[in-house]
C-alpha cells in the first residue's frame, strides 16, 4: 500500500487487477482517500472497458482499474505499476523509480500501520499480555488508517512556510513558492 501511496504522489501510472469489479473500485477510491487533503488530478477510471484499453499507452499519469481477463494486455505495458488485487503483489518494472517516503517517516508509517491493521502485535513480547485485547471495529479501522496517513502528511508537509518567498517589486506582494526549497 505505501509503495502504490508514493507511486501516486510521485505521478507515476497506476494499474489494478482483479477479477471483482467491487474490488477494483474499492482499491481505487480507497488509494484516492488515502491522499486527503491532496486531490488527484491526473487520468482516473475505477473499471476501463475493454474498448478503451488503448488508454493504457498514454503518457500521462493514471490510476486505472481493469478486469484480469485483459491481463495478456497489460503485461507489454513497461512504465505501468501493476495492483493484482487477487494474487495480493504490486510489480514495479526496472525502469521505474518510486521515491519513497524520507526514512524516519517510513519505518514510523509501517509501525503505525501494523498497529491497527494487527494489535496483537504490540503486547505479543510481554511476558504478562493484557487479558483482553479489542480489534477495532471495520468502521473505527478505517478511521485509524485514515488517521495514520492524516499524521503523515501532516508530517511531510510541515516546514513549507520556510519555501514560500514574497516578492515585493509589484504593487500588491506575490507569494511564490520556490520548488528547490
Amino acid at each position: 500500500v505505501l509503495y502504490l501511496f508514493c507511486a501516486a504522489l510521485t505521478e507515476h501510472k497506476i494499474l489494478f487487477l482483479s477479477s471483482s469489479y467491487q474490488r477494483l473500485t474499492d482499491a481505487c477510491r480507497a488509494l484516492l482517500a488515502l491522499m486527503f487533503p491532496l486531490k488527484y488530478s491526473f487520468t482516473y477510471v475505477p473499471i476501463l472497458p475493454a474498448q478503451l484499453l488503448e488508454v493504457l499507452s498514454t503518457p500521462t499519469p493514471f490510476i486505472i482499474g481493469v478486469h484480469s481477463i485483459f491481463q495478456s494486455e497489460t503485461q507489454e505495458l513497461l512504465d505501468v505499476v501493476i495492483a493484482d488485487l487477487d494474487g495480493g503483489t504490486v510489480n514495479v518494472p526496472e525502469c521505474v523509480h518510486i521515491s519513497l517516503l524520507p526514512e524516519p517517516l517510513l519505518q514510523q508509517t509501517r509501525e503505525a500501520l501494523s498497529m491497527v491493521l494487527d494489535p496483537e502485535l504490540e503486547v505479543a513480547d510481554l511476558a504478562f499480555p493484557p487479558s483482553t485485547i479489542s480489534a477495532s471495529s471495520l468502521k473505527m479501522q478505517d478511521k485509524e488508517i485514515r488517521a495514520v496517513f492524516l499524521r503523515l502528511f501532516a508530517q511531510l508537509l510541515q516546514g513549507y512556510r520556510w519555501c514560500l518567498h514574497i516578492i515585493r517589486i509589484h504593487p500588491e506582494p506575490v507569494i511564490r513558492f520556490h520548488k528547490v526549497s
